[in-house]
């Protein structure tokens, strides 16, 4: 079976992968065959004897950069290896904000290509590099910054995994998870029906569709509203849109 969908990790902790890649429903689909995850060790295109990959910034500063010419030799050495990516993504804390939608995007391609950087990142060049296909698109998990780009790739993948066809049971389940609305999740109860003297709110357990689709849409908005009010306005602002297109 030919997997749908590949990752191609470059990075200097190979060993990390797949970590929590590979349990769950991510390491069922891994399995399976529904996608297929390549690593690369950069230290591979090292040119000295000690494997070195970084160097001093120039113009002085604190940290290591990491070599351009051992970074696209890993890049080409990967796409040689395990074929040409659709897309070549380097995890920064400068780039585009990870959010559903670009997951979407980025599920719906064939193969990508993730770079993990370490120590005070990339030399700029290999980002900007003109080679075939372009340079490395920059996209970041949030404004944080981790110790390198591993665990950022782990989360991009994982997301993205989740969205391919036949990794999730129910196909309904992504519909309703938050931002798939422009909204958060609703809250969600199970079994018992009374914990800790609390009840399941009683519209859940009441056997009328219409009425838990209201009150989950309306605890939907009310929990954006609280705690995420940019994604409430451009919600209530994407409403008002539709409204006067009809």
């Amino acid at each position: 079976m030919t997997a749908m969908w590949r990752a191609t990790v470059l990075t200097l902790f190979p060993e990390a992968f797949p970590g929590l890649l590979g349990t769950s429903l991510p390491g069922k689909a891994l399995k399976d065959g529904i996608w297929a995850l390549e690593t690369l060790d950069i230290r591979r295109f090292a040119r000295d004897k000690h494997g070195s990959v970084d160097d001093t910034p120039y113009g002085g500063g604190a940290g290591m950069v990491m070599r351009p010419d051992i970074l696209d030799a890993a890049i080409r050495g990967a796409e040689a290896e395990f074929g040409a990516a659709s897309r070549k993504i380097y995890l920064s804390p400068r780039g585009r904000r990870l959010d559903q939608a670009l997951v979407k995007e980025l599920a719906a391609e064939k193969s990508l290509l993730l770079l993990c950087g370490r120590y005070e990142g990339v030399d700029e060049r290999v980002i900007d590099a003109k080679r075939e296909g372009g340079g490395l698109e920059e996209i970041s998990l949030g404004d944080f910054v981790l110790a390198g780009g591993e665990v950022a790739a782990m989360a991009l993948i994982e997301a993205c995994v989740r969205l391919l066809p036949g990794v999730l049971g129910n196909a309904a389940t992504v519909d309703e998870e938050s931002f798939e609305t422009g909204l958060l999740e609703y809250p969600q109860y199970t079994k018992p029906a009374v914990w800790n003297g609390v009840s399941v709110p009683e519209v859940l357990v009441s056997g009328h569709h219409e009425k838990v689709r209201i009150w989950r849409r309306e605890q939907a908005e009310e929990i954006t509203r609280l705690r995420r009010p940019d994604l409430y306005e451009r919600y209530v602002s994407q409403k008002k849109d539709q409204g006067r297109q009809s």
